[in-house]
């Protein structure tokens, strides 16, 4: 029964259900390389790989912000802050997390194994760098952007360029809802000393950056329908993207935060699954079509 609770807890630390965000694209990302469907041996370990990177960079990171999600109110009924959990089981959890990442690697190919150490290295450095940098939001998209090109990597034993595009739209689309994320802790990044785009520019000015991040993932998205000769189904992917994206911003304003909740995240994992059933659709007709 502790076991029990303890995994519980610790699906809720990391926000497993979170795990929606990148995962889409690293499946497009593998698509992509495929030009359909990958193999069955491959898809699921992809998914594990997915699985445990996030668990482990997330595990990693509420050990890193400990003393600071315990001084911030909207964060002290974290796990660790609030004592459901103790700092060795999230270290433990963590390890292992990172042992079966690599594993998955191995299981792929060589170069992902070979790699498998710079991934991991670019999701837990994140974990530090609001204390040193405002464009920890740029950090935090690159750790989930390199999700499709680690999936193209683990397909085809080798990257190729134009999947860095899908790589940039990740990065850009991540790290501007995680702007608006971060207008909520204004007042608290101020006193504890702590960067985000928000404490330098103030809320108004950080709403229009993450506009901006969010119009680049959309250029980004047309450049790769281009590069990759994509057809409609995509294009109208795209498309849906543009109006949930427009929607999440008519959701927040300078002087109204109060709907950065849990349904806004769940609109940003909607918006990630959309855009990977109309490319796997119009890659799955476009392969039908050429048989």
């Amino acid at each position: 029964m502790p076991l029990l609770k303890n995994l519980q807890v610790t699906l809720e630390m990391i926000k497993w259900e979170h795990s929606v965000f990148a995962l889409p694209f690293a499946l497009c990302g593998a698509m992509l390389a495929a030009r359909g469907v990958p193999t069955v041996h491959q898809l699921v370990w992809i998914v594990v790989a997915m699985v445990a990177a996030r668990s482990a960079a997330m595990s990693f990171n509420r050990l890193a912000d400990a003393s600071i999600d315990a001084a911030n109110p909207r964060t002290r009924t974290r796990a660790l802050p609030a004592g459901a959990l103790t700092q060795n089981f999230v270290r433990n959890f963590t390890l292992v997390s990172c042992g079966i990442f690599v594993l998955a690697a191995w299981e792929l190919n060589r170069l992902a194994f070979l790699l498998s150490p710079v991934a991991l290295g670019i999701l837990l450095l994140y974990s530090y760098t609001k204390r040193w940098t405002r464009w920890s939001h740029l950090v935090l998209g690159f750790a989930l952007g390199i999700a499709p090109a680690a999936a193209w990597i683990a397909v085809r034993g080798s990257l190729d360029p134009r999947i860095l595009l899908l790589t940039a739209a990740v990065t850009f689309w991540v790290a501007g809802f995680d702007v608006l994320y971060a207008c909520q802790d204004y007042e608290f990044d101020q006193h504890a000393g702590l960067h985000s785009i928000p404490r330098y520019c103030g809320i108004g000015n950080a709403l229009w950056i993450a506009r901006l991040f969010h119009l680049s993932m959309l250029v980004l998205l047309a450049l790769l329908i281009w590069i990759f000769g994509l057809g409609v189904l995509t294009i109208a992917g795209v498309f849906v993207v543009l109006l949930l994206l427009a929607y999440e911003h008519s959701l927040v304003s300078k002087d109204d935060l109060s709907k950065l909740n849990a349904a806004f995240f769940t609109m940003n994992g909607i918006i990630a699954v959309i855009f990977f059933v109309f490319l796997a659709l119009d890659l799955l007709v476009h392969h039908s079509s050429t048989m």
